[in-house]
């Protein structure tokens, strides 16, 4: 099974530890940023998305224009626009990356942070319109026939696009959330889902709980599996612990700083800003709680302190160890099907090099020695089902002989 890693493309040099020096779309910091994952083994980053940030399509599309290598995953909330211009969006940026896109859609699981761009409708009729606006966006992507739609959110007549993506049949389609809407609608259409990291045996249940979705909405191919980390590595396990403690202590007290003035978390430029709440309302945050609520360590590397630091917010959890520790650790959830390995550090240019020098060459190395091995046990299987049957073909040419 391949592996693939997936980055951030951040605009602005902001996170949870340290506040923006940049503007909120900094053009040489954007390339630079990209320009490290692309030189450093990473195969693809994350334009995230938020309300109040820079418009992740138009970025991607700068990115794609002067890099020629790196394959961009587009966040997209169906609440910002109509899905045909969506669909028409996505196919040019394809084309302007020479068919380097994915498109990763997001429900919303906040409120607030919906509302913040006109969104009222509940989170179960967003995940209606979700799946609606994937299934228009993929017809619109294929279809050289004007098609009208009728449904319970959009309706238009006789539409075709004059602009189709490079990637045929489609772009691939990326889905996440951990609630029972999310599974359905995302084991339906998804082609890649996503998961925040878990310990492993919650995300093995999660795995199984994504692929019933698939097999009950019909699906006879099963959704690539991605999951999410915060890697924090030092070239020892204290080196890297002592780096652990002062990473939440950072983001703290950067949270401490930024909520007097809001009454709420400010500046986060890795990915979208919403509001601190004691019970967030999206599932996957409150799973992320109440692991955390449960203990700091699971399993090889994982830490929860992060995520409880942040209230849970998104992509929290930590990997904690040396390059060799958490490596094993992202081969640990390889071996439960996961094949893309999402990772971001808290200094985001010099963690994305130093992952990538010291992280991804040892998860490629040992993944290529597993195929390999997983390969010629095949081979030798097959080899071993030739020769029984021929045994076999003998046996009877003989009995026939004799007969």
């Amino acid at each position: 099974m391949p592996v693939e890693f997936l980055g951030i493309a951040a605009t602005g040099d902001g996170s949870e530890t340290t506040p923006r020096t940049t503007a909120a779309f900094d053009r040489d910091y954007t390339l630079r940023l990209a320009r490290a994952h692309e030189d450093h083994g990473w195969d693809r980053v994350l334009f995230a998305y938020g309300a109040g940030a820079p418009e992740p399509a138009a970025s991607a599309a700068y990115l794609a224009s002067h890099l020629d290598r790196l394959q961009i995953l587009l966040a997209h909330r169906p609440n910002v626009s109509y899905p045909t211009f969506a669909a028409k969006t996505f196919a040019t940026l394809d084309r302007i990356s020479d068919g380097r896109l994915t498109v990763h859609f997001i429900t919303g699981g906040n409120d607030h942070e919906q509302r913040r761009e006109g969104d009222f409708l509940t989170k179960d009729e967003r995940y209606e319109r979700t799946r609606e606006y994937i299934g228009i966006v993929k017809k619109a992507w294929t279809s050289r026939e004007p098609f009208d739609h009728e449904g319970p959110h959009y309706r238009f007549e006789d539409f075709v696009s004059d602009v189709f993506p490079v990637q045929q049949p489609r772009p691939a389609v990326s889905f996440g959330g951990s609630s029972d809407a999310a599974y359905a609608a995302g084991g339906a259409e998804a082609d890649i889902y996503c998961l925040w990291g878990e310990p492993l045996a919650r995300t093995a249940e999660q795995i199984e709980r994504v692929r019933e979705a698939a097999r009950a909405a019909g699906r006879t191919d099963l959704p690539r599996i991605q999951v999410a980390f915060r890697p924090i590595i030092a070239p020892t396990e204290e080196l890297a612990w002592e780096k652990a403690h002062r990473t939440v202590a950072a983001i703290r007290a950067r949270r401490a700083a930024d909520r007097p003035a809001s009454g709420r978390t400010a500046g986060r430029t890795a990915g979208p800003a919403t509001p601190e709440a004691v019970t967030p309302e999206n599932v996957g945050s409150q799973r992320l709680i109440e692991i955390a609520e449960a203990g700091e360590r699971y399993d090889r590397a994982l830490w929860t302190p992060t995520a409880a630091a942040t209230g849970g917010a998104g992509n929290s959890n930590a990997l904690v160890g040396t390059p060799e520790t958490v490596a094993q650790a992202l081969l640990d959830y390889h071996d439960l099907g996961v094949d893309i390995l999402s990772a971001r550090g808290y200094h985001l240019l010099d963690d994305a090099i130093d992952f990538g020098r010291y992280v991804i060459p040892i998860v490629r190395e040992e993944v290529a020695k597993r195929d390999a091995a997983k390969a010629a046990e095949q081979a030798a299987r097959d080899e071993q089902a030739a020769r029984d049957e021929r045994a076999e073909r003998d046996r009877r040419q003989l009995i026939a002989v004799q007969a």
